[in-house]
């Protein structure tokens, strides 16, 4: 198999990894207490925090659904591929980062369930970003001929 099979097959799991992403990111609110914690916020940074969390829960979607129905799209060897590539790629690596740079982690709940789902995060996450980064990689060799 070529790395373009391979990174189709891959993309439809990323596609359904993230789904299965944005579903279990509905416990997160209750998870970490969003509510108790927010309730001291002034309404409008309240408002813009739920705002900002369903922004990134739909762009995850959208990511999901590209990926799941339409990895043929992704791998067109467009400049359009490569530009949905890379900004899939630049947003699941700067998540990276952040995760692992700017976080702080100290208060997240204890226990080895908690734990085990940290750990498989991170790993998405740094899947996620490694099969966009192959499929932006494709797209731009295939766009400058060679």
């Amino acid at each position: 198999m070529d790395i373009e099979t391979v990174t189709y097959n891959l993309l439809m799991v990323a596609g359904l990894s993230q789904i299965a992403l944005i579903i279990g990111s509905l416990a997160i609110p209750k998870v970490l207490g969003w509510g108790e914690d927010l309730k001291d916020l002034k309404t409008l940074l309240r408002q813009m925090f739920w705002t900002y969390a369903g922004y990134i829960w739909a762009t995850n979607l959208s990511f999901g659904l590209i990926s799941l129905f339409g990895p043929h799209l992704l791998l067109d060897h467009s400049p359009l591929a490569a530009c949905v590539c890379g900004f899939m790629f630049l947003y699941w690596f700067s998540r990276v980062v952040i995760q692992w740079t700017y976080f702080d982690i100290s208060d997240l709940p204890k226990g080895l369930f908690h734990t085990i789902a940290k750990w498989l995060l991170e790993i998405l996450f740094v899947a996620l970003t490694v099969v966009y980064g192959a499929a932006l990689y494709i797209n731009l060799q295939a766009i400058s001929g060679q």
